[in-house]
């Protein structure tokens, strides 16, 4: 998992096994060939990842602690920890709207779903046997989370907190993207 920031001077990513958030940006020298690499120590686990709407935040989420990090990233270090209880965590995203950061749990098969202002969880959906990548509706009305286990991607519709549909794809879904037809 990697996210370019809009401006393509910072790029962001996790190392699982260290449980680190990298942040790689140009060269403050004003060299574009340069880039200076920050580690910020999260947890081991730490992989699913999020930016904010306005960028100055990124939130991690470890599978071993269930432990949500947010790192301030002007600072480039830790502002907060949520004791978040999201074991077995694999992905976060944020909403479109930046109200809500969702969590999907492969060890547990539900999507988390925190408030970003109050950092409580506010609802807890049991999507399937094991959740991993998750996708949201530019609208942010439906989340999208592939469930590896049972060969499905269910559709969570983020106004009810139900999952209304399963669209089977085939053996063990993971990562989800858009594709624009051209």
């Amino acid at each position: 998992m990697i996210f370019v920031s809009p401006e393509a001077d910072k790029i962001y990513t996790t190392n699982t096994i260290l449980g680190t958030v990298s942040i790689i940006s140009k060269s403050a020298s004003g060299n574009m060939d340069k880039w200076e690499e920050t580690v910020v120590p999260a947890s081991k686990g730490a992989e699913g990842f999020d930016v904010s709407l306005k960028n100055s935040e990124l939130w991690t989420v470890a599978r071993d602690n269930g432990e949500i990090y947010i790192i301030d990233i002007t600072s480039k270090k830790i502002k907060t920890t949520i004791d978040a209880k999201a074991f077995g965590a694999d992905r976060l995203k944020f909403t479109p709207d930046g109200k809500w950061a969702l969590i999907s749990s492969l060890s547990s098969g539900t999507l988390s779903i925190f408030d970003t202002e109050t950092h409580k969880e506010i609802k807890k959906i049991n999507v399937g046997h094991g959740a991993a990548g998750i996708l949201v509706d530019p609208n942010g009305s439906r989340a999208f989370v592939s469930c590896s286990p049972d060969n499905y991607v269910a559709v969570v519709d983020l106004k009810t907190f139900k999952v209304t549909a399963h669209i089977d794809v085939g053996k063990n879904p993971d990562g989800l993207a858009w594709a624009a037809q051209q």
